[in-house]
């Protein structure tokens, strides 16, 4: 053990929502901030390629790597998890698709309890993060930290498969964060002239310099040290063995969906009967920390390209791969600068729904294999339709496997627990094929290679969810934010009963966003910020 230090706010992770807290905590100069990250720098040069990130899939340098337990609804399989474990956390490591879901997302927030966070009130944070190439509007923020970039190039492939979702009787939708979702566009990403633009690079590195603002690489939060109801500090472990932080005001853990819940139960902050269970003191019995674990579901349908126009290639090509390279090195264009998801749609499984219910992500590639031990394309050009349900039933958890810190959690999603969540996975396989028949695509397609054109029925396509369906790696909901017995946190993210301790990040949606969810949580760091700032005046 080594000697204490004093800090005014801690910060544990160092992803999307922490490298936003420290930055934006640290700002006015006039507090001390303590941030602590578990993996590295963000120096791997394959974290700022946008064409990088199938490099850093399974990279356990820079990647927690984690494993669900066997999921009873798809034949006991696992499904793997990587979760940025760097500066930057997962935001280092991701596709790069800047989606906000809908407003009415937002005014389920609200209507589920959790007052400030209507579509009204967290849109001002959404601005304030963004630099939106387009320029600014009603709904887009300019000079914001978080560059929002239109795709680099366009692919004739790309532009078919959208003209293709047209054909198919989707309506054209120039911006998935405009007036509405539906419809099919190109997607934009958090990308700047060719670089992946990370939280970590968006906030982190302008603060840097500042001398109020301690960053802690390879430093792990163990456990939040509580006295007499409040949280005051942190051990964490290092290479040098463990350290004590201590908070004058408070401490913020935003490990996300599976480390927050993992350390709060570590500090002795939920369920009592799984806490006596890990020999784990409770110091607060608070049912829903781990608990309400949801994330989208996903498949995909890929098909043989007729001409060698994808990313493919690419990837089987030492020739192919040595001119992009070049390409990039010398001004940052080419496929490289691309993060291969160049478009997509949302739809409805039941046109009786009031909202898309369906994202149909289009990439210029297919892949035989996605997993732990790394991404593998197909050995001939190919593409694919991924669809993506996005407003699942299913519910989950997320529970300590032992009291150490260094242990992966255990995570179980309980996907597929509804006929909706199914029947929304077969509707939007047979939207995918809808768009893949269309004459927009007869010049590149071949055939389909997944599922495979004798899989037809309900039957064979539901057991083909089941066999081959994944986790989107969008988890959220495991400290749930609300006033209801399952809530963990307060509408200004304090942990119930604990105080001077927050929990900002994924985690506390109470409900699942549709789309990609990088983008809230960044905006749920910024409103918190605030709130925190407004409220250091009365600690």
């Amino acid at each position: 053990m080594q000697g204490e230090e004093e800090f005014d706010y801690i910060v544990t992770g160092a992803g999307s929502a922490g490298a936003v807290m420290a930055a934006r905590l640290s700002e006015s100069g006039r507090h001390r901030v303590l941030l602590l990250e578990a993996g590295p720098p963000d120096r791997n040069p394959w974290i700022h390629i946008p064409l990088g990130y199938a490099k850093l899939f399974a990279n356990p340098a820079i990647n927690w790597m984690y494993e669900s337990e066997p999921e009873p609804n798809l034949h006991d399989r696992t499904l793997y998890q990587p979760r940025g474990k760097v500066l930057g956390g997962t935001s280092s490591i991701n596709g790069m698709v800047y989606m906000r879901g809908t407003p009415g997302d937002y005014d389920t927030w609200r209507q589920l309890g959790c007052e400030g966070w209507a579509w009204d009130d967290v849109l001002p944070y959404f601005r304030k993060a963004e630099d939106q190439a387009r320029g600014e509007s009603d709904l887009h923020g300019v000079g914001g930290p978080l560059h929002v970039s239109d795709q680099p190039r366009e692919w004739p492939l790309a532009k078919a498969l959208l003209e293709a979702c047209l054909q198919a009787g989707l309506p054209a939708n120039k911006d998935f964060n405009g007036p509405t979702q539906e419809g099919a566009g190109y997607y934009q990403t958090t990308t700047f002239r060719g670089r992946r633009w990370s939280t970590a690079a968006a906030y982190l590195a302008p603060a840097r310099k500042r001398r109020n603002l301690t960053i802690r690489t390879r430093a792990l939060a163990a456990r939040i040290l509580i006295e007499d109801g409040r949280a005051t500090g942190i051990a964490y472990l290092t290479q040098g063995g463990e350290r004590i932080a201590r908070a004058r005001a408070e401490i913020v853990v935003s490990g996300v969906f599976f480390n927050s819940p993992q350390l709060l139960l570590l500090s002795g902050i939920g369920p009592a009967a799984h806490l006596r269970q890990m020999m784990i003191p409770v110091v607060r019995d608070l049912p829903g920390v781990g608990a309400n674990l949801h994330d989208h579901f996903n498949t995909t349908c890929t098909y043989r390209c007729a001409r060698p126009v994808t990313l493919n290639e690419l990837d089987r090509s030492p020739l192919r791969r040595a001119m992009a390279a070049a390409q990039y090195a010398i001004n940052r264009s080419g496929p490289m600068a691309g993060n291969g998801l160049y478009c997509g749609a949302f739809l409805r499984s039941d046109k009786r729904l009031a909202q898309p219910d369906i994202q149909m992500n289009i990439f210029c590639w297919s892949v035989v294999k996605r997993d732990r031990h790394g991404v593998m394309a197909h050995p001939f050009p190919g593409f694919t339709l991924a669809p993506v349900h996005l407003r699942p039933e299913g519910r989950g958890s997320v529970r300590l496997r032992s009291p150490d810190p260094l242990a992966p959690p255990e995570i179980r999603f309980n996907f597929l627990r509804s006929e909706y969540d199914m029947q929304a996975m077969i509707a939007g396989i047979r939207a995918a094929r809808m768009i893949a028949r269309q004459q927009a695509l007869r010049p590149y397609m071949v055939a389909e290679t997944m599922p495979g054109p004798t899989i037809v029925r309900d039957e064979e396509l539901a057991e083909d969810v089941r066999e081959r369906g994944v986790s989107n790696l969008h988890p959220v909901g495991t400290c749930r934010m609300g006033d209801g017995p399952d809530a963990v946190v307060d509408a200004r993210l304090r942990v119930h009963g604990i105080a001077r301790l927050r929990v900002v990040d994924a985690s506390i949606m109470p409900a699942i966003i549709a789309g990609n969810t990088n983008a809230p949580t960044i905006m749920i760091a910024e409103k918190a910020a605030a709130m925190m700032l407004a409220d250091a005046d009365t600690i």
